[in-house]
């Protein structure tokens, strides 16, 4: 008797747990319909020529056992600006009812997937038809990813939701130290951040019905090629749905801004399969290995944290700037030339999205947005060393090179030099590294049980 009371326990408890969360998957193709420039190198003056692999952007819906919905839409894309999600969140709530605290945006910041209106715009400088494409582009991107939404919320089934975390080696720090300063290359005592999350949603049937995974480092495999793909972040998502079929993979990228895939010899996409299966079967090792359950409720914040700037240059920096030879800085300085000559003021901070999606006591997903460095995530991890956090840059909005204390003083492209595609007019003062901290401290406590 004691030992049939015992199995219906656990049979019920397994019940239980089953229906702790409804999924839907939905997914919408946002490869280019023809050649289109391509973002992320300044040294790209053509349309792409080609496609190697077809991008997407995918939706996962959740509902908790209180009936909540949450949203988590990932993509191919270098990343959407404030606009872009300001605008996609601002439908989602009105049409799908779905918060924006508890819509989040990824981006896996491929190379090698088209400029989005908005976003680096200094760094291209388009004009007649090349802008006319990329508007009509990212207005396509952005109704097939309200789309995708929507449908994922349609297909809400039963499920298991579990977590885990593997290891994936091929991201190495990119900040290289010479005797010109910090430089691009591979620094092999640079820190870095190995760890692949994996959250598993397994359907009713005990098949796999989605899966997300995250990695921190760029997708920069085949350097400045004229083809359209996804990267090995496309790569391994693509090995993870043949692999398991009727499955969606969706990738949410780390706080990866100061690695590079290793090696990446430019012009080749043979790596970027290589690193993309090196990341598949990380994730294959973890699904197929014992997995924490994650259970809800799932409870969603969503602020700004206002990142200072340092003092604002006076017009002779940007003078000066302005007789420099590459076509980016001209643009960025004649940009701040103009605001000044209007008597209009500069930036002065940035309001940075910051979100955190809790999934009970037993996952904690921290998003941060723009190009988030690794520090960022290793100082929240030791600062919480109770918490199973999930670290995530690239998410909500990508408007600038987000640098640690640590960058600052180092000086560099993460410091320094990316302003001028962001078009911002001065480096992030020292305080911003505390400022972020403090406010996903207090998004934290705002999600606590």
């Amino acid at each position: 008797m004691k030992t049939a009371i015992s199995c219906w326990i656990a049979i019920v408890s397994l019940s239980l747990h089953a229906q702790d969360f409804k999924a839907g998957v939905a997914r919408a193709d946002i490869t280019p319909a023809g050649p289109i420039r391509l973002a992320g190198y300044a040294s790209r003056n053509k349309p792409s020529e080609s496609v190697d692999q077809r991008i997407f952007v995918k939706a996962l819906a959740l509902e908790d056992q209180t009936g909540v919905r949450t949203l988590i839409v990932t993509a191919d894309t270098i990343g959407t600006p404030r606009w872009f999600n300001d605008e996609l969140a601002a439908r989602i709530e009105r049409e799908l009812k779905v918060p924006r605290a508890r819509f989040l945006f990824a981006c896996s910041h491929s190379h090698n997937t088209p400029v989005i209106h908005g976003c680096l715009t200094t760094m291209y400088g388009l004009e007649g038809k090349e802008a006319a494409d990329v508007e009509a582009y990212t207005k396509m991107f952005l109704q097939k990813s309200f789309e995708a939404a929507a449908a994922a919320l349609k297909d809400l089934r039963p499920v298991k939701l579990s977590h885990g975390q593997g290891e994936a080696k091929f991201a190495a720090n990119r900040r290289a130290f010479g005797p010109k300063g910090v430089g691009f290359g591979v620094n092999p005592t640079g820190v870095v951040d190995h760890s692949v999350p994996v959250l598993r949603v397994e359907g009713a049937d005990g098949a796999l019905k989605a899966v997300v995974f995250g990695y921190a480092c760029h997708c920069t495999t085949p350097g400045g090629t004229y083809e359209v793909s996804g990267d090995w972040a496309g790569y391994a998502q693509a090995n993870l749905e043949q692999t398991y079929a009727g499955a969606t993979a969706l990738f949410i990228t780390g706080c990866g801004a100061d690695m590079n895939p290793n090696p990446r010899p430019g012009g080749t996409m043979l790596f970027a399969r290589a690193h993309g299966l090196q990341l598949a079967g990380a994730v294959a090792r973890v699904l197929t290995g014992p997995m924490r359950p994650v259970r809800g409720p799932l409870r969603g914040a969503f602020d700004r944290a206002e990142l200072p700037l340092e003092k604002t240059p006076g017009k002779d920096y940007y003078e000066a700037k302005l007789k420099e030879k590459a076509p980016a800085t001209q643009r960025y300085a004649q940009q701040h030339l103009d605001v000044m000559a209007r008597g209009e003021k500069l930036m002065t901070s940035y309001p940075a999205p910051l979100q955190v999606l809790r999934f009970g006591g037993d996952l904690t997903l921290v998003a941060i947005s723009g190009e988030t460095c690794v520090d960022y995530s290793l100082r929240l991890k030791r600062e919480l060393p109770d918490e199973r956090l999930w670290v995530a840059g690239y998410c909500n909005d990508i408007f600038a090179y987000v640098p640690s204390m640590r960058i600052l003083t180092e000086g560099g492209y993460e410091a320094d030099s990316n302003l001028i595609y962001y078009g911002f007019p001065t480096r992030f003062a020292p305080a911003v590294e505390d400022t972020l901290v403090k406010k996903v401290h207090e998004l934290l406590k705002a999600t606590a049980p």
